[in-house]
């Protein structure tokens, strides 16, 4: 299962996000659930980066089962708004697989 863990600061902002695991869907290859939450994960990252040009911390797990994104606190206000939206964008596409793939994928926040 991948389990994704998004912690929020007090005043309810996103500060980071953790997936771990792998979903076992099917085959490695042919695995719809991991290869959507990939795909939603990494194409959030690359929109931050290019969009923003903010530069998270990343930690990447050998495997390609684990990555941590952890995001900066001194963000200028406008900056700090379209890293918000990108993020509130991929929460609710992981959102959309647990739907539908919840015995694979679980999102919890924090």
């Amino acid at each position: 299962m991948i389990k994704v863990l998004i912690q929020k600061d007090s005043s309810g902002k996103i500060r980071s996000f953790t997936m771990d695991g792998h979903a076992n869907f099917s085959k490695h290859g042919k695995d719809i659930v991991c290869a959507g939450a990939s795909a939603v994960s990494f194409g959030t990252l690359n929109a931050i980066m290019s969009i923003t040009k903010v530069e998270p911390i990343i930690e990447q797990g050998d495997d390609g089962g684990y990555i941590k994104c952890v995001f900066p606190n001194d963000l200028p206000e406008s900056v700090e708004e379209q890293v918000q939206l990108l993020l509130e964008g991929m929460i609710v596409s992981l959102q959309t697989i647990e739907r539908d793939y919840g015995k694979y994928i679980k999102i919890t926040f924090q």
